[in-house]
């Protein structure tokens, strides 16, 4: 029953209740502690100046407890009425139990009657501590509620189960503890009493003996207590209103504001409402014994977890001392192979020394021996042996520069450790899960239907199979290189459609996708052969152009506003293949000169093209209103040509052209010029091309 308690004590004052009185909104206050939460509101918002508006809300209008949250202030626990000179703004107090309560209103006038039934300040305004409702209370105050008479019971018999251990009614000194009552008798008795005075025989063996605990609850149940109507304090409560779900009196009924409401016996209501009650809690009855099994569950994870953890961390330490084991095995055989190169180029040195030094005394003899020979002064003798000793001489100088001074080994250590791959081992040493959790997704679908391509664009779509039951989150799209090369992925994410942009124009590329989930990767879909266009369609981009281009005829037509040379530049980028477009001279004032070519992304746009390194142009050689300009991009032979009216002009404008390259203009306000394209290579051209 400890767990009772709380229910037992009032909001306000942290204690058991007393006198308990029952708000509209079906909490309980102290009768006491619901006096010093009084406040006292302003007098246009009193119950009659309510009336005298013309107001129909009754003060006690229990269906509808919003219309009483007359000075609630949402969410907040606390209200003040700072202003008025009724009620001076003062801080809120605090109650033990930590629930927020107004000020205590300032005390009444001294009177004759008890303070249960004392009158409160006039305009009068309470509100719960709990819901934080506020009700203007009516002329009888705190006598407009009923007093909870259950829960002062529950109180009453809670008390009594917390005393002290129940001692026999009948010994005379030192009494011994209880071990029977007689439900007949109401008394305690020890066993020596019972059998002293409560033999089992003639009358008193049909008195029925209960356990001293039965015993002590049939005791607290007392005679029920009786209670009175608040409307009419001198009538008993006879009948039930259900729809204002209340007790009610006799007098209600016949004159009250319950005449026309529906009404009950109040014995057959109370039955009722027991029986609905008792339902109630045998179906909490059955979530409270499911919460203490599944208390008892989690308490036995937690000694299973504990001891899951010990036996997962010594096996984590034996890994992990297993790993270092090898390691140092390791270590040793490498040390064993630098000793073995160490011992290696120490005996390859001293050879060569032991060589070099047999080698230097030969030499050092065959000097000593020359020079006494040279020291001789018989010129016969001396011819005799010169020629040999001179072809000795030659021969052993041969021999020491036939890399007999160069060292045969070299100081350094021609070994190096490669430990980058045990490093990145390292570093990846995780935790895998051992069971997964779900499976992995199935397979995505590639809808055919909505895959299509778009200039040097693929737009693909996929879907999970209609009967997939493990939800994917998220998909791999890859796509080859446009050679038959290898995969490589171009979107990650949630999405089932996406567009990959800036392909090679007239290339075939293969495209596949894959599902994931927590648990890992589904395997890829069908392959998709995707076929970019042969020749490429775009406009000029005005998202990249001078502020002074000014566009027409969707972006196909350009001019400026400025008298100076601004850049603009065409939407579509060429890096692979062979691509030709033309623009037509449609204004031209003769001075200056446009300029047409290709130029990188981040060309200057406030200069004539061609003025920096990041534009190939021609801006001269027969370009007339009316003209024709045509650009030839070959980026396989890595060439730029220029055609005016269909005739070349030149050989080749530009060689070992190779990047990324965009259709570039230069232009002031005298020039305007339209843009083609879609168009094939020219034949003579593509003939050449074929020839070479």
């Amino acid at each position: 029953m400890e767990e009772m308690e709380e229910e037992l004590k009032c909001p306000v004052c942290g204690s058991f209740y007393r006198e308990p009185i029952i708000l509209p909104c079906s909490h309980n206050l102290c009768q006491a502690c619901a006096r010093n939460i009084l406040v006292q509101t302003p007098e246009s918002e009193s119950p009659q100046s309510r009336r005298a508006s013309g107001s129909g809300v009754s003060d006690y209008d229990y269906l509808d407890l919003d219309k009483m949250s007359l000075y609630s202030e949402a969410d907040s626990g606390y209200g003040s009425y700072g202003g008025f000179a009724s009620a001076p703004t003062t801080p809120c107090q605090k109650s033990p139990n930590g629930v927020r309560v107004f000020p205590p209103a300032m005390p009444p006038p001294a009177t004759h009657l008890s303070p249960a039934l004392a009158s409160v300040p006039r305009n009068s305004c309470i509100t719960c501590p709990q819901c934080h409702r506020s009700l203007i209370l009516d002329d009888r105050g705190l006598r407009g509620f009923p007093k909870n008479r259950v829960l002062e019971g529950v109180i009453d018999r809670y008390q009594q189960s917390k005393a002290a251990a129940l001692k026999c009614q009948l010994c005379e000194k030192a009494p011994k503890e209880a071990t029977v009552m007689c439900e007949q008798c109401d008394v305690f008795y020890c066993d020596p009493c019972r059998l002293r005075c409560h033999p089992p025989r003639g009358p008193l063996a049909k008195h029925r003996l209960v356990p001293p605990a039965q015993g002590r609850v049939s005791r607290r149940l007392s005679p029920r207590k009786v209670s009175t109507c608040t409307d009419h304090e001198l009538e008993n409560h006879s009948m039930y209103c259900v729809q204002c779900k209340m007790p009610v009196c006799y007098q209600c009924l016949e004159e009250g504001k319950h005449s026309s409401h529906e009404v009950k016996a109040l014995g057959a209501m109370w039955k009722l409402h027991k029986s609905q009650l008792s339902q109630a809690l045998n179906g909490l009855s059955d979530r409270a014994k499911e919460a203490k099994e599944f208390l008892v569950q989690l308490r036995n994870m937690v000694q299973q977890i504990q001891e899951n953890s010990v036996e997962f961390e010594a096996c984590l330490v034996a890994q992990c001392d297993a790993l270092i084991d090898a390691l140092n095995r390791r270590k040793a055989q490498l040390l064993a192979r630098v000793n073995k190169e160490h011992e290696h180029k120490l005996k390859v040195v001293r050879d060569q020394i032991s060589h070099c030094t047999v080698k230097l005394r030969q030499t050092t003899g065959l000097m000593e021996y020359c020079l006494e020979v040279i020291k001789e002064n018989d010129p016969s003798g001396f011819l005799q042996i010169s020629d040999a000793l001179i072809r000795r001489v030659h021969l052993t100088e041969d021999q020491w520069g036939k890399g007999t001074l160069t060292p045969r080994m070299t100081t350094d250590f021609d070994l190096s450790l490669d430990n980058s791959p045990l490093l990145q081992s390292i570093h990846q040493l995780d935790f895998v899960q051992v069971k997964a959790s779900s499976p992995v997704p199935a397979t995505p679908i590639l809808q055919l239907e909505e895959c299509c391509t778009h200039n040097n664009s693929a737009t693909l779509s996929w879907k999970q199979p209609p009967l997939s039951t493990v939800p994917a989150e998220g998909y791999i799209l890859e796509l080859d290189d446009g050679n038959g090369g290898q995969f490589r992925e171009v979107y990650v994410g949630k999405e089932t459609m996406c567009t990959v942009d800036g392909l090679h124009f007239n290339s075939t590329y293969n495209a596949r996708v894959k599902a994931f989930n927590k648990t890992g990767v589904s395997p890829y879909s069908k392959t998709l052969v995707l076929q970019t266009s042969e020749v490429a369609w775009f406009a000029f981009d005005p998202g990249s152009a001078h502020s002074d281009i000014i566009f027409s005829n969707d972006n196909l037509t350009v001019t400026c506003s400025s008298y100076d040379d601004r850049v603009v530049l065409g939407k579509t980028g060429f890096s692979k293949g062979v691509h030709y477009w033309e623009l037509t001279v449609d204004r031209y004032d003769n001075h200056p000169d446009p300029a047409f070519g290709v130029a990188r992304i981040d060309v200057m746009k406030d200069v004539m093209l061609g003025k920096d390194d990041k534009a190939w142009a021609i801006t001269e050689g027969g370009i007339t209103k009316g003209a024709t300009v045509g650009v030839l991009l070959d980026l396989n032979r890595k060439t730029l040509t220029f055609f005016i009216n269909d005739e070349q002009q030149g050989p080749i404008a530009f060689e070992n052209v190779e990047g990324l390259f965009f259709p570039a203009v230069s232009l002031n306000r005298n020039v305007q010029v339209t843009l083609h394209t879609g168009l094939p290579v020219p034949d003579f051209y593509s003939s050449r091309a074929s020839i070479a």
